[in-house]
């Protein structure tokens, strides 16, 4: 079969499997992705054993460090994993679930119902727990998902299609319902972004240039996230020591993901206080500095930012920081420069955090809480497809709710339409 023939019959596969899953009980949902989660753990030998393959071969590609982290599938990797579909298994099913229904005058009850989305295409780059983790709550949310991971991944991804479909077949899920693209050729996205006919949404994960190029190649709907960056604004009144933990943790416990802070607003008043001791926190962790000119005179050792380092999603162990006059400025450079991704506010004014809050158009903002928690399993969605920088249909980390949508229902006694 030619590649865009093999598509199509996944794709074609997939939206009968989606047929079937849309009718499965709750408890039929559950059994699977517990089932799953077992198989992982029972599997972890094998699983690491192909890991490792790609590992290698990453290696050799001299891929960046970063990448290589989000690649590696350790043990505490697949026990999240398990963990994490055992969450999914503990939320409430939206499917099926109907809002309260509202009386119109004529007697017509009308509420809206929860229903899959029915196919979706998930297209990404390395991170191979992003296989369950869609998996588990496109099945959760009662739909079909075609996966399309990274080359760099491909071994570690095609062994867990194995492990989940054998796992959906033992607990009488359609295997159909979860299925990995086998095809590492580029073709094969091409392909994909052109089923129409049976793929509801495309949901893309990665760098900014495969976010694009899915938008730009795509007849399906794409739900969107070039890039994070993101911001931690600390107020004139901050407590300067919180201040310091929540950016410490921000920028360094995991730079290469894209809930880390890339910017850092820092109130002039508090400036030449609180930049001096961060500076040496970040120092130690080996975080280089980008400042303004004002940074940079509190800050001799600093590196002076150029223009491209304020929208720039670094992914790294480097830091833009900027001095501003207030909050104002603070909240004018975030609208230019962000990506409507996750900013925080350091603050003891509940006035001033309130204001902050409002005026953000960002898909999580924070007040006195670290950026890295924007994500789908620290703010109580189970595990998370994705985080959408746009607004339509979801803003923010996309959870099983996410994952569905709603239709009208409407009870009558009998009413015709006069007019």
């Amino acid at each position: 079969m030619t590649i865009e023939t093999t598509i199509r019959e996944i794709a074609a596969a997939a939206r009968n499997a989606a047929t079937a899953v849309a009718r499965c009980s709750t408890n039929q949902k559950n059994a699977a992705l517990q089932r799953i989660a077992e198989k992982i753990m029972q599997d972890t030998s094998f699983i690491k054993a192909e890991n490792e393959k790609d590992l290698i071969k990453a290696r050799e590609m001299r891929l960046s460090d970063p990448m290589i982290d989000r690649l590696k599938l350790e043990e505490t990797t697949l026990q999240a994993m398990a963990d994490g579909l055992h969450d999914v298994a503990r939320l409430e099913d939206p499917v099926g679930s109907l809002s309260p229904a509202r009386t119109r005058p004529n007697g017509l009850k009308v509420s809206r119902m929860r229903i899959p989305l029915g196919v979706i295409g998930i297209i990404y780059e390395s991170r191979p727990n992003v296989t369950v983790d869609a998996a588990g709550l496109c099945l959760k949310a009662g739909n079909a998902v075609i996966l399309r991971g990274g080359s760099e991944a491909y071994n570690s991804n095609q062994a867990l299609a194995k492990i989940i479909r054998r796992a959906l077949e033992d607990t009488g899920l359609p295997g159909r319902a979860v299925q990995v693209i086998p095809v590492q050729d580029r073709s094969a996205v091409y392909a994909l972004l052109k089923q129409e006919e049976f793929v509801d949404l495309i949901i893309p994960r990665g760098g900014e240039g495969l976010i694009r190029f899915v938008v730009e190649n795509s007849k399906i709907p794409v739900l969107k996230h070039y890039k994070g960056v993101c911001h931690v604004y600390i107020d004139a009144d901050a407590d300067l020591d919180m201040a310091q933990e929540i950016c410490f943790n921000a920028k360094v416990q995991r730079p290469g993901v894209c809930n880390a802070m890339e910017t850092l607003l820092v109130h002039q008043s508090v400036a030449e206080k609180f930049l001096p001791d961060m500076a040496k926190r970040f120092s130690v962790a080996g975080v280089e500095i980008r400042g303004c000119s004002e940074t940079c005179r509190i800050l001799p050792e600093a590196n002076r930012a150029e223009d491209a380092d304020w929208p720039e999603e670094y992914l790294d162990l480097i830091l833009a920081v900027k001095v501003v006059d207030d909050m104002d400025q603070a909240i004018e450079h975030i609208a230019k420069y962000g990506s409507h991704h996750t900013e925080a506010i350091v603050t003891r004014d509940d006035d001033r955090a309130g204001h902050f809050v409002r005026e953000v158009d960002s898909s999580v903002v924070l007040v006195n809480a670290s950026t890295r928690f924007n994500d789908g399993g620290q703010l109580g969605l189970g595990a998370e497809i994705g985080i959408s920088t746009s607004k339509l249909h979801a803003f923010g980390p996309m959870g099983v709710n996410e994952l569905t949508t709603t239709k009208f229902v409407v009870f009558g006694e009998g009413q015709v339409r006069e007019s």
